[in-house]
């Protein structure tokens, strides 16, 4: 039996042990496993989540070339500092023509490297959209029930409309950076508006005034607002515990500066996550992103097993002949649709 048979035959009590005990060689191939997606994950994840719901959640999202990573590694040595542990989910982008990726997150943050308060893996998006992977939820959920105080997910650079982090977060940073084109993209509505922090990071270079009265600006038009959790599919919709007016106790998004690569700012950021995450306990909110996490996980288990149904449906070579009788106009996407649905 090889090495890879060895780990692939390990059972799921043993991991779970391993990832409950500290084990991080267990917990890498626990990772491995619920990213492959093997077939054994789902009984990994089951066995792992009564152990999870302690961690506190944050993304970081933003364009690509707004030092994400450096910020990401900095933010991770603060809280090392204040005595916490982190966990950091790094999401890289993947070739639409080879699959392959180039895991660049994991050189970046290698000032991580031999801490043992620190447990850093990269991912593919592996054509996902959104700025995550579509494993990105169940990682951080073995990441939690290792017992990490703080889970990191640092998003692909993304556009204004990869907002996915957004329901897999608690606390979630948007990174701006100077100099990165026309100010008028900083108050388009899309990805700025699921901040519960903005952050101006490379406030050193040139530029950065522009910059941040540009963000300022999209904070007076908004009203200074918290974000609010909305769930807009089908499985659950949530409301916000803090009235719109009630202006005593809304969250207050602020835009900070910081210039990871020496530190500046850093520490004060931390202390903003922090405080957003007691302010998300004391008004109830916490519960009511949690909901939202929960019905984000469910929907996409359920349209990952339908997916896996209506593939097992269909005999070999039947995918496309039905795509080349629609070709014709023999039949049509809608009633093709119905017919494969109604097969499960």
């Amino acid at each position: 039996m090889n090495v890879v048979e060895r780990r692939a035959s390990m059972p799921v009590a043993a991991l779970v042990a391993g990832v409950l005990g500290g084990n991080r060689l267990l917990l890498a191939r626990a990772i491995s496993r619920v990213e492959n997606q093997e077939p054994d994950a789902s009984a990994l994840l089951t066995a792992l989540y009564p152990h999870s719901g302690k961690a506190h959640i944050i993304g970081v999202t933003g364009a690509p070339g707004t030092g994400k990573s450096t910020l990401v590694t900095a933010l991770a040595q603060s809280y090392r500092a204040a005595g916490m542990t982190v966990g950091i989910v790094a999401i890289d982008p993947t070739s639409p023509f080879t699959g392959g990726a180039l895991l660049g997150d994991r050189v970046r943050m290698r000032a991580l490297a031999g801490d043992a308060g620190v447990f850093m893996r990269s991912m593919a998006t592996r054509g996902s959209l959104g700025g995550l992977s579509k494993t990105t939820g169940d990682v951080v959920t073995v990441l939690d029930a290792a017992g990490f105080d703080r889970i990191i997910v640092e998003t692909v650079g993304v556009g204004q409309a990869e907002v996915e982090i957004a329901s897999t977060a608690h606390t979630t940073l948007v990174i701006e950076a100077p100099g990165l084109g026309d100010e008028v993209q900083a108050i388009k509505a899309g990805i700025l508006e699921i901040a519960d922090i903005l952050v101006v990071n490379k406030a050193d270079r040139p530029g950065m005034d522009r910059t941040l009265r540009a963000l300022e600006m999209m904070l007076e038009i908004e009203g200074n607002g918290a974000r609010y959790v909305r769930h807009h599919g089908q499985l659950l919709r949530v409301e916000s515990p803090v009235e719109s007016d009630d202006e005593d106790r809304r969250w207050k998004v602020i835009v900070m500066k910081t210039v990871a690569t020496d530190n500046t700012g850093v520490e004060e950021l931390r202390q903003r996550i922090e405080a957003h995450r007691h302010w998300l306990v004391e008004s109830g909110e916490m519960g009511l992103r949690e909901q939202l996490r929960i019905a984000n996980t469910l929907e996409n288990i359920i349209r990952a097993e339908l997916n896996r149904r209506i593939a097992a449906s269909i005999p070999a070579g039947g995918l496309d002949a039905l795509v080349e009788q629609i070709r014709r106009r023999e039949s049509d996407p809608y009633a093709a649709a119905a017919g494969l649905l109604a097969k499960i």
